[in-house]
């Protein structure tokens, strides 16, 4: 039953979520561009982690997929949302920044963009990619924009340089692997990254480590509200039940030590 109103609140959107205001928070989840998932998984995937906060707050936690990036920043701007977790970590970035929304944890490990060829490729660093044809995620993406601030801040222009985009990460492999490019970008975090041994293709460059999947807070919550989440996250990654709630999200653990200034100093990194 709980998982069907779960699933149910999803497909009603926001709207309809918010008629539960009275009785319980919704956690919005948001795995950008990338995610092959549809609503129902998602909501699976974080059911553990709403059901750790829903013990911190004394409050049911819902959880909501926001796959609409427009949706999202609105979400944040209006005060909508209560809880925010993205795997476009500009976004709950910008929410800090911006809209005044507190930062709970970001994920472990940190994300990075990986330039990648195949494994018979020449080429060895990121000084041999300058001129060479690149294909990134699409350019709405986070992760293509992740990755051309490591090319942007490693001399390169990108204005001259071959870059092309593709649908997904996926793609990317595609690309290479018919010769369609040169060199990659990808997530360090995503699948395709995983399997990099099995379809043949190596890392010749790690970009500079940034904030991954950030979780924020509404204002309203007080700091001791703040405190209480921090404490139910903090040590998940010590027990085999608490990893079973970091499993199906993808991360080892919840950094809730991180600082704002992470977050500002990663949308500057980013040139936002």
């Amino acid at each position: 039953m709980k998982k069907l109103f779960l699933i149910t609140a999803c497909a009603l959107g926001l709207s309809a979520v918010s008629a539960y205001a009275q009785s319980s928070y919704t956690l919005n989840v948001s795995e950008g561009t990338s995610g092959g998932l549809d609503s129902a998984q998602v909501i699976e995937k974080y059911t553990g982690l709403a059901e750790v906060m829903s013990k911190a707050l004394g409050k049911k936690v819902v959880v909501v997929v926001t796959r609409e990036f427009a949706q999202l920043e609105e979400g944040m701007k209006s005060g909508k949302m209560d809880f925010v977790i993205a795997r476009p970590s500009d976004y709950p970035a910008r929410g800090v920044r911006d809209y005044k929304y507190q930062l709970i944890s970001t994920s472990k490990p940190d994300g990075n963009c990986l330039l990648i060829v195949p494994k018979a490729s020449p080429l060895k660093n990121i000084n041999d990619v300058k001129g060479k044809r690149i294909t990134l995620p699409e350019k709405i993406s986070y992760m293509s924009k992740f990755c051309s601030a490591e090319l942007i801040h490693n001399g390169f222009k990108l204005e001259t340089e071959k870059i092309q985009y593709a649908k997904e990460q996926g793609a990317v492999i595609f690309y290479l692997d018919n010769q369609l490019a040169d060199v990659g970008g990808i997530a360090s975090y995503s699948g395709v990254a995983k399997n990099l041994e099995k379809t043949g293709h190596r890392v010749i460059h790690t970009s500079q480590s940034q904030p991954y999947q950030p979780l924020i807070a509404h204002p309203k919550f007080t700091a001791a509200q703040i405190q209480a989440l921090k404490k139910e996250l903090d040590h998940l990654d010590e027990t085999e039940p608490g990893k079973a709630i970091l499993k199906p999200i993808g991360i080892k653990e919840f950094d809730t030590k991180a600082s704002d200034q992470s977050l500002l100093d990663l949308l500057k990194w980013l040139g936002q």
